[in-house]
């Protein structure tokens, strides 16, 4: 029983993975595997500086490590180079993913990127528009239009809602412990085949 959890940003997605964790629980995080193959995977890397240009990596003393202002600019420079770069790490990712055998997996973009074709249930974790927004400012040291304009960026919290299995409501109030254990439990059920 593959699982994918997602949430728009200050959903508290991250913060729910960290809680199955602690309840044994493996998750693989996509944005943080995404740097990690971005900064270690030769194919990857051969692949991004072909299609972002030669200043794709920088050679330090440690090795190359990723130009973050030259993947940035090309970025942002057209969406059709937003899709081309996630063209190529998306597949990567995945792979890494597959290999991993792990059966929990969160990413912010689980349905855009297609990472949800691999799961067998959807969690999304939500929260208020406000309690979202106060996170966001919090965390990202940003302003309260600048949380907007990235939340208006995914996909609307309902839309999550509406394809997932599941919800999880990280409100500050309702506790999570007792809406990720129905999860546990089914995952348990699954693995045993009790």
């Amino acid at each position: 029983m593959k699982t994918g959890i997602t949430g728009g940003i200050g959903s508290g997605k991250s913060y729910v993975c960290r809680l199955l964790e602690q309840q044994g629980v493996k998750v693989y995080d996509c944005d943080s595997a995404a740097k990690r193959l971005m900064r270690t995977d030769p194919e990857l890397r051969e692949k991004l500086t072909a299609l972002i240009g030669p200043d794709t990596y920088l050679t330090t003393d440690g090795g190359q490590v990723l130009n973050k202002a030259a993947v940035a600019r090309f970025l942002l420079a057209s969406e059709g180079n937003a899709q081309a770069v996630d063209n190529i790490v998306h597949p990567a990712v995945f792979q890494d993913f597959t290999d991993s055998g792990m059966e929990w997996v969160e990413s912010a973009i689980l349905f855009e990127s297609g990472l949800y074709r691999l799961v067998n249930r959807i969690v999304v974790v939500t929260a208020p528009q406000e309690v979202r927004i106060a996170r966001v400012m919090a965390r990202d040291g940003i302003s309260r239009e600048k949380a907007l304009e990235w939340m208006a960026r995914q996909w609307p919290q309902e839309e999550l809602v509406r394809r997932a299995h599941y919800e999880i409501v990280n409100d500050g109030m309702q506790p999570l412990t007792p809406q990720i254990a129905p999860l546990l439990e089914e995952s348990h059920k699954e693995d045993c085949q009790c």
